[in-house]
């Protein structure tokens, strides 16, 4: 009501401008737009995901005005769930030749004092490829399930981390450039080394959206062998199934040193995985304007990260330093 009764106001006052200064006009519509920022932001799971993955976003492509609308959104959304920014604001900026480009990185910080805790790093990546050669008269490369659904996974697991009693800090990395060689994830990674901040495991999470058919885990890690973070991780549910297993392809494809996990292994040599339920078989578009929220099951992606949450929270809540490399 309060933005409707300013409105009517600018109205009235370019209505009458002879009688008004320029510059009472322009401080009205100050307030007018002081005002829209205070609106409430309204978030679900469900929303995010349709936002981040429509046509008004153009794909995200680094760089671009539409990734930094999606930027925007999450920060607002770590607003909401009282994430604090990680830096001094929400972004990491860094230089890809002459573009610029900026991870969203929020932080919840524990209320213990134990410093063999190392912090946990939850991530996933937010850009994707923007536009692409059209197929019937489509170019946008949505990236719904490559990576809005990562990135809402992250959101939701720090809208739920939130409200728990964390036994470490957690910091929630959403990287862009993923899609230009890993470039986010590696500007972090070199970034927190020289701050002398060395992460505990680094949680990746990549194409939720689409579920495994015919295997005995609910998702696969890359880079399975390379620590004990899969056997630590089901220890924590009470199921003859794995939640976590290993994907054949995986190891095939390399996948392990294909997302943004893979710079943080470098950098410090520690546990750095990617979650993914992609398994090269139940879903066919990937980099094509097809991956679209309607493609999505959304309702068993929904589910998936609901059950994903106590077993991050025991992750983070472990006393003991339990994941290690092999």
């Amino acid at each position: 009501m309060k933005k409707i009764l300013l409105l009517l106001c600018v109205g009235f006052l370019l209505a009458t401008s002879s009688k008004t200064s320029a510059q009472e006009v322009q401080e009205a519509k100050k307030q007018v737009s002081k005002e829209s920022e205070t609106v409430e932001f309204k978030y679900s799971a469900s929303t995010a995901l349709d936002y981040l993955s429509s046509d008004e976003l153009n794909g995200r492509d680094t760089g671009s005005e539409e990734i930094d609308e999606a930027a925007s959104y999450i920060e607002k959304a770590f607003v909401s769930f009282g994430v604090q920014p990680y830096f001094e604001t929400y972004r990491d900026s860094f230089k890809l030749k002459e573009v610029d480009g900026f991870n969203v990185v929020g932080v919840l910080k524990s209320s213990k004092t134990n410093a063999n805790l190392k912090p946990l790093v939850i991530g996933a990546h937010y850009d994707h490829i923007g536009i692409i050669e059209s197929v019937e008269g489509d170019s946008i490369a949505n990236g719904a399930n490559d990576n809005a659904s990562g990135t809402v996974a992250v959101l939701e697991l720090a809208k739920f981390l939130a409200d728990q009693d964390l036994g470490r800090d957690v910091i929630f990395a959403l990287f862009s450039a993923e899609e230009k060689g890993l470039v986010g994830s590696r500007h972090l990674a070199e970034k927190m080394k020289a701050q002398d901040v060395v992460p505990y495991v680094v949680f990746n999470i990549e194409m939720l959206g689409v579920q495994m058919k015919d295997k005995e885990y609910r998702a696969y890690v890359s880079g399975y062998k390379t620590s004990n973070l899969a056997e630590v991780f089901n220890s924590y549910y009470e199921v003859e199934d794995q939640f976590l297993g290993f994907l054949p392809q995986a190891a095939e494809y390399g996948l392990f040193k294909r997302s943004d996990n893979y710079p943080f292994f470098e950098v410090f040599n520690v546990p750095a995985q990617t979650i993914c339920t992609f398994d090269f078989t139940n879903y066919e578009y990937y980099h094509h304007v097809n991956d679209e929220f309607e493609e999505l099951d959304v309702d068993a992606y929904l589910k998936l990260i609901e059950d994903l949450k106590p077993g991050v929270l025991q992750l983070i809540n472990s006393e003991e330093n339990t994941v290690k490399l092999n």
